[in-house]
């Protein structure tokens, strides 16, 4: 299993068959985790709203904690566009109506837009990771494409409810390594 057709197979599954108690406690070994880092010089982060049918990280906590205790933090959230593959990015304020689009995520009916570049933390979503940070995702390359307009300044944290795969085999030249990787048992810094 190097492939990540093979990897994100298992990974999906796996997350898919975890029960509620399972679930619940690795997202909060997961935050727990997520405290640790200093986040006292961003402005500005992006974050995913997790799917809910397919037992995403769930992010709703972590984003109260920061609201209380990086008050300096504005937020932003996407708006995907399956066709075409690219997402905008909108300020998400606390009167923000999100709405759930046709897969489940959670998104801003509307807000201002902010420009990637100006994004200097992103929380990024991941089904599996391996030891160079490399990331799978469901195979879309929206992240991706993302990150490459982001400011080379910009961090990147991953979230994972699982550990490291040891290597994937068939990355591509325009797969953005992650600098950082958060799961319920480790943080890993991988620049």
């Amino acid at each position: 299993m190097t492939t990540k057709k093979d990897i994100r197979k298992h990974f999906l599954e796996k997350r898919l068959n975890l029960d509620d108690a399972t679930s619940l406690t690795l997202n909060e070994r997961l935050l727990a985790n997520c405290r640790q880092l200093d986040y006292g010089r961003f402005r500005l982060a992006h974050i995913f709203l997790p799917i809910s049918e397919k037992k995403e990280v769930d992010t709703w906590p972590l984003v109260k904690w920061m609201r209380e205790q990086q008050p300096q933090i504005a937020w932003v959230l996407s708006r995907s566009d399956m066709k075409t593959g690219e997402m905008t990015h909108h300020l998400w304020k606390t009167n923000t109506i999100l709405v759930k689009n046709k897969f489940g995520i959670p998104e801003p009916d509307q807000g201002e837009i902010v420009q990637p570049e100006d994004i200097d933390l992103v929380f990024v979503p991941l089904l599996a990771f391996d030891r160079d940070g490399q990331r799978i995702g469901y195979g879309k390359g929206m992240y991706d494409r993302f990150l490459q307009q982001c400011s080379p300044q910009v961090r990147t944290i991953g979230l994972s409810l699982f550990e490291p795969v040891q290597k994937i085999e068939d990355t591509d030249p325009w797969d953005i390594p992650l600098q950082t990787v958060v799961t319920p048992d480790h943080i890993y810094q991988f620049k």
